[in-house]
């Protein structure tokens, strides 16, 4: 399966961090946060990442060429940030079936391989992974609504009274079908395509889209405070890792 990563984001609101470099390129704990990515799409068995590039794109492909640890890549270029499903749309010319969606300011340690075997199993349009935030900050995401039986019937791109605290986080699986739906949608009152739209969109239509729930930990690294964290976070999972071993040895 394909993985498309997006990485074409500017990041004002990591400055100072970004104002040489693309908000993927920013390092947590000495690796840019798009390597991260990569590492975790090929874990789950990527054969090529189409890699979406935007602002100061030349970082990215000087740094990582034309593969990464033996996976092609290919770059596609979204010329204006006109939001995600925007961005999608440049990477079909180079999608011939399934495949898996990340954003490229997100750091996974969770049950992504579950999205993946819903989609291989069920052969649904769309598969995606949800978690629980607190009230106060769902309004930041896409919003799930969900029916009696906990089937989610709606999504709500950063809604001001979210009808859940059920968010969408940065990983997808999606069939080719998400390409018509990402053109079909108008632009948000912030004048971006959304994913969540074009989600919302193939639910509507009565196409097969499972959501399942996270387990593990997840952080899209919006704010530098956010790097800090995911920092700390992964240096003490390395020394229980080392503490670990040598208690085993």
């Amino acid at each position: 399966m394909k993985a498309v990563v997006l990485a074409a984001g500017r990041g004002t609101r990591l400055r100072p961090l970004t104002d040489d470099k693309p908000k993927a390129m920013v390092e947590v704990d000495g690796k840019p946060i798009l390597t991260y990515c990569l590492e975790t799409l090929r874990t789950l068995g990527a054969t090529e990442f189409i890699i979406v590039v935007g602002y100061k794109k030349e970082k990215i492909i000087k740094y990582y060429g034309d593969e990464y640890a033996g996976v092609p890549i290919t770059f596609s270029h979204q010329r204006e940030p006109k939001g995600l499903a925007h961005a999608l749309l440049t990477a079909r010319p180079h999608i011939d079936g399934d495949f898996m969606l990340m954003l490229g300011d997100n750091i996974f340690r969770a049950n992504l391989s579950d999205v993946v075997r819903r989609q291989n199993e069920a052969r649904a349009d769309a598969a995606f992974l949800i978690e629980e935030v607190p009230y106060e900050d769902a309004s930041r995401y896409g919003v799930c609504e969900t029916n009696d039986f906990g089937e989610i019937e709606r999504v709500i791109e950063k809604p001001d009274e979210p009808p859940s605290n059920l968010v969408m986080t940065g990983f997808y699986t999606l069939s080719p079908a998400i390409f018509p739906a990402c053109e079909l949608i108008q632009p948000s009152n912030r004048g971006e395509y959304e994913i969540s739209e074009a989600i919302d969109l193939l639910i509507r239509s009565g196409r097969t889209i499972d959501a399942i729930r996270l387990q593990g930990w997840r952080k899209d690294i919006g704010y530098p405070e956010d790097r800090d964290e995911v920092e700390q976070r992964l240096q003490a999972a390395s020394v229980q890792s080392d503490e670990f071993s040598s208690t085993v040895h």
